[in-house]
């Protein structure tokens, strides 16, 4: 995992605590107690905030627990970032990984 602020292919996917609100692409007024699951490579912005992604990685992002977001962040690299990741159609994993999310 890794943290904010590391761009392009130094970082894919990202478990990280979810801030109070994101304004200008930096977080304000703190962190709350949950996580988030941020993938660049499903076209997330670590930058924007949760209201102004799409409803498809709102699902990814979460929140989560800390517990429930390491799952989700295992579940999610091995699905659709693992080489050994067995075939399977985009629209399959996306509907397994979203199923299990809160």
């Amino acid at each position: 995992m890794a943290g904010h602020g590391q761009r392009g292919g130094h970082w894919t996917v990202v478990l990280r605590r979810r801030p109070a609100q994101m304004v200008g692409g930096r977080p304000e007024g703190g962190y709350t107690d949950e996580y988030e699951l941020v993938c660049s490579e499903c076209g997330d912005d670590p930058d924007l905030d949760y209201r102004e992604v799409s409803p498809g990685l709102r699902r990814i992002r979460g929140p989560y627990l800390i517990a429930a977001g390491a799952a989700a962040y295992t579940r999610h690299v091995r699905l659709y970032h693992s080489r050994q990741a067995r075939p399977e159609s985009a629209n399959d994993s996306q509907e397994n990984l979203t199923s299990s999310a809160p």
